[in-house]
């Protein structure tokens, strides 16, 4: 049946576009993290939705599963097939034109297979700014972006994935095609179906093509690196911002001591900004789409009452755009240090802004209690409550003990988290890591809910199965 159904995916979209050979599938059977590896049946790239829903359709009829894959620079194994071999990926690399750009509404629609930053690009080659920002804006594709939901750093402004779609061109699991490409703000004739795709990671369909939201471009703004005592700090600085500049506010960014040493550690080019280390650092983005405006001393003037305060006890501003990008690449390169120095037990929780220092001060203590000497780098965009919370040990044959008892760390974390009303996967998605993990923290209900939109659009299950939910 396999080669059959090879030839009829070859049919499709050509004899090129479909990968056998284990040379030329590994790149889409493994996740940038080496964390999860699996083997296809083979890999397909169609090149138009008509393509996708051929490509489909062919699948069903063979009793295929079928795995939707972006960019694949997920960090759950959402993207990556089992290794049982026999899943068919579907590479959505060649679905990459920008349909339109319709600077009057405001809205850019691409198809799913553009990267972040060419939409961006495109964005803002009409004066407009795609607002969704993140370290693999280079490589993720915008499918995978909406599939997960993708957050990033301007969330506190612009908000996520979510809030930044108006309408969705998808291909069911039956292989029909639901064109939901509206580019309506207002649209009350029933259920918000588009909002069913976003996060379902590639669960309940394959998103081929977006209506997305622009804005007005930011051309002015100011980013500064403030060192802060602690983490309730921050989180009074952040409200002070609030209170003064409302929306100017597009980035506020917390990171430790530990990931801040990491990527002076690992990165020689990287210069340390204040003369002084601190046990907490903020980076601070704001930002105003009139190019007049002179944020800097508004900055300056928050900054010196909190400074009088003892909120902050030093920062810098950068005096240009090359200053700039220095001080967001300090915050954009810990992922990368992390990774240098080896395997840490990653989190991706959120909770309510203002708990963020009860939860810091709790799992910290939860965790030097169990593991003495656990080194705990936690960062991330403390603005919307989202904490990237990883703990290691120093050392690596301690540190491959540490890992080994990953379920404990786990529970100790997440637990901490359900307490103060948080979530256990804030914007990397459930995938295959935390498919079970989910269960201990969300209700029957909403379980069953879940399995029954499941059911309902994909009742033989071959749409990316064993992903977010059983």
């Amino acid at each position: 049946m396999s080669e059959g159904l090879i030839t009829a995916l070859r049919s499709i979209v050509g004899s090129s576009n479909v990968f056998v050979e284990a040379a030329d599938c590994a790149a889409y059977e493994e996740d940038w993290r080496g964390r999860y590896k699996g083997r296809a049946l083979c890999v397909v790239r169609p090149g138009s939705t008509a393509e996708v829903s051929a490509v489909v359709t062919a699948c069903v009829a063979a009793r295929v599963a079928m795995v939707p894959q972006g960019g694949n620079t997920g960090l759950v194994g959402g993207s990556v097939p089992h290794e049982n071999g026999d899943e068919v990926v579907i590479s959505l690399v060649r679905l990459n034109r920008v349909r339109a750009v319709d600077p009057d509404n405001n809205t850019i629609t691409v198809e799913a297979g553009c990267t972040l930053a060419d939409v961006q690009t495109a964005a803002a080659g009409r004066g407009r700014l795609f607002p969704l920002s993140l370290a693999s804006e280079g490589t993720c594709r915008i499918g995978g972006n909406l599939a997960s939901n993708a957050g990033g750093v301007q969330v506190l402004r612009y908000g996520n994935a979510r809030e930044l779609t108006l309408g969705l061109e998808v291909v069911l699991p039956d292989g029909r095609i639901w064109d939901g490409l509206r580019g309506l703000r207002k649209d009350n004739t029933g259920y918000d179906l588009k909002q069913l795709f976003i996060g379902s990671e590639g669960t309940l369909g394959i998103i081929t093509a977006a209506v997305l939201k622009l804005f007005a471009p930011q051309v002015a703004r100011v980013v500064a690196w403030v060192a802060l005592p602690d983490a309730e700090s921050a989180i009074v600085l952040l409200g002070h911002l609030r209170q003064r500049l409302g929306e100017r506010i597009s980035a506020f960014e917390i990171v430790c001591a530990a990931a801040y040493e990491l990527v002076l550690k690992h990165f020689p080019e990287a210069r340390p900004p204040l003369a002084e280390a601190a046990p907490w650092y903020a980076l601070i983005e704001l930002a105003d789409s009139d190019a007049a405006a002179d944020l800097n001393p508004v900055l300056e003037d928050v900054l010196g009452e909190a400074f009088e305060q003892g909120l902050v006890s030093d920062a810098t501003l950068a005096v240009n755009e090359t200053q700039a990008k220095a001080l967001w690449q300090l915050r954009e390169s810990i992922s990368d240090a992390q990774k240098k120095e080896g395997i840490s037990i990653k989190h991706d929780v959120s909770v309510p802004v203002s708990r963020i220092p009860e939860f810091l001060q709790r799992a910290d203590a939860a965790l030097n209690a169990a593991f003495p000497g656990v080194r705990i780098v936690a960062f991330g965009h403390a603005g919307d409550g989202n904490l990237h919370y990883n703990p290691s040990m120093p050392e690596g044959d301690a540190n491959s003990a540490f890992i080994d008892r990953t379920p404990e760390v786990n529970r100790l974390v997440h637990d901490i988290v359900a307490s103060l009303g948080g979530s256990i996967s804030a914007e990397h998605g459930l995938g295959q890591l935390k498919r079970e993990e989910i269960k201990r923290y969300k209700s029957s209900i909403e379980l069953e809910m879940m399995r029954r939109i499941k059911q309902a659009f994909d009742p033989d299950g071959v749409m990316n199965p064993g992903k977010l939910i059983d």
